[in-house]
């Protein structure tokens, strides 16, 4: 046990609650997409927009910029074979802004296309989000290690089955749930490998077929979870969960252009 409370990481998580002692308010989910001048509008729905600076102090261990917002883009969809489904776009403080059309990113005309994610876009949740610190422990029980084809246990805890079937125990009397979780451990709603593991992978996959630029690192823990998006409520995707992955390098050279987001959805 005392090994496994090694793994403890920081996260920070986010709630659309109204309720003030949950934690300050430090972005939104929805509402006005601004970008800086220049930046062309993404090619996937607009998630969240998150104040940096209004994030609790030491929250994440996660070398995120101290100020500024981080704005999420993800399309709830499992149909785009091994290619990102989302973007992150950081507009730091003072950066000249314009609003944009937040259905852009639908560029299709297929009549098909715009009556299935039309739709699943209008059901993006809006409205205030809080944010608390919290802790994070893996919710998986598996990992691919860099370089292998077959996934192992967590490395160094073969109780790694009990310890966490005991945590999805009692999580919720130790720690505040919400829609969003900046920094941690990934968790879905059917998890077995940890989904940063998952999520490299398929980054790996999308540099095979030429749709994501190099470099790219095969092990898994040169990437860290920047963001998770539970959407327990997101009709017609109902369970499903949004991962954002970085590569660690990347995030402390600001290159969020270089985040890369998996969808997971057991229907």
């Amino acid at each position: 046990m005392e090994r496994w409370l090694t793994l403890v990481r920081p996260c920070a998580t986010l709630a659309s609650t109204a309720d003030d002692e949950f934690g300050p308010v430090v972005g939104r989910f929805g509402g006005p997409l601004l970008l800086p001048d220049g930046i062309p509008d993404p090619g996937h729905p607009f998630v969240a927009s998150i104040d940096l600076a209004a994030l609790p102090a030491d929250a994440t261990d996660l070398p995120l910029p101290p100020d500024g917002h981080l704005l999420f883009f993800a399309l709830a969809d499992d149909q785009r074979d091994h290619q990102s489904v989302g973007s992150v776009v950081h507009v730091p403080v003072g950066t000249q802004v314009s609003q944009r059309d937040k259905h852009a990113w639908n560029v299709h005309e297929y009549e098909e296309w715009d009556r299935e994610f039309g739709k699943l876009f209008e059901g993006y949740p809006e409205g205030e989000l809080r944010a608390r610190a919290e802790v994070s422990l893996p919710h998986h029980t598996s990992v691919f290690p860099a370089g292998q084809q077959l996934r192992a246990d967590i490395p160094g805890h073969p109780l790694c089955d009990d310890l966490v079937e005991a945590w999805q125990e009692t999580k919720d009397g130790i720690v505040q749930s919400g829609e969003m979780q900046i920094g941690g451990f990934g968790d879905e709603e059917d998890v077995d490998v940890d989904p940063v593991d998952v999520s490299v992978r398929t980054a790996l996959y999308a540099v095979e077929r030429g749709d994501w630029e190099r470099p790219v690192s095969d092990d898994p823990a040169d990437w860290v979870l920047l963001a998770d998006w539970y959407a327990p409520g997101l009709r017609h995707r109902e369970g499903s969960t949004l991962h954002w992955v970085i590569q660690r390098e990347d995030l402390i050279a600001r290159r969020f252009e270089r985040t890369f987001t998996t969808f997971a959805w057991n229907p």
